[in-house]
């Protein structure tokens, strides 16, 4: 069984930042792509960003030179550091993880519960 719990979301004014943190606990033999989506009401939900295991990173283009992805391997844990925001950035930030639990498996992909992200004008 694996966890993603994530945390750092709130309230914040346009123009703000904000970091989000996604930690995976549980029975984690290995992680390659750890990506961040999010959601607006009324929307479908969205690619934000993801990095691999080797820290290459991929970008929604609505936030390429605003926002950050990271990791640390160690930690089992993704960020997103969320700079100059918009209103239409609020919305509910999911993290995912693709996980190998044991040597012999394959990657399954777990989700965390989602943080609220809201920008106001």
């Amino acid at each position: 069984q694996v966890q993603l719990v994530e945390s750092g979301g709130g309230l914040v004014q346009a123009g703000g930042s904000l970091r989000l943190s996604c930690a995976a606990a549980g029975s984690i033999f290995s992680i390659n792509a750890m990506g961040w989506y999010r959601q607006a009401p009324g929307k479908e939900r969205e690619l934000v960003a993801t990095v691999d295991s080797d820290r290459s990173t991929t970008y929604a283009d609505s936030v390429k030179g605003r926002f950050t992805i990271s990791r640390d391997n160690a930690k089992n844990t993704v960020y997103l550091q969320m700079n100059s925001l918009k209103p239409e950035d609020t919305a509910v930030y999911s993290c995912n993880a693709n996980v190998r639990t044991s040597t012999w498996g394959g990657f399954r992909r777990y989700w965390g519960q989602g943080t609220q992200v809201t920008v106001s004008s």
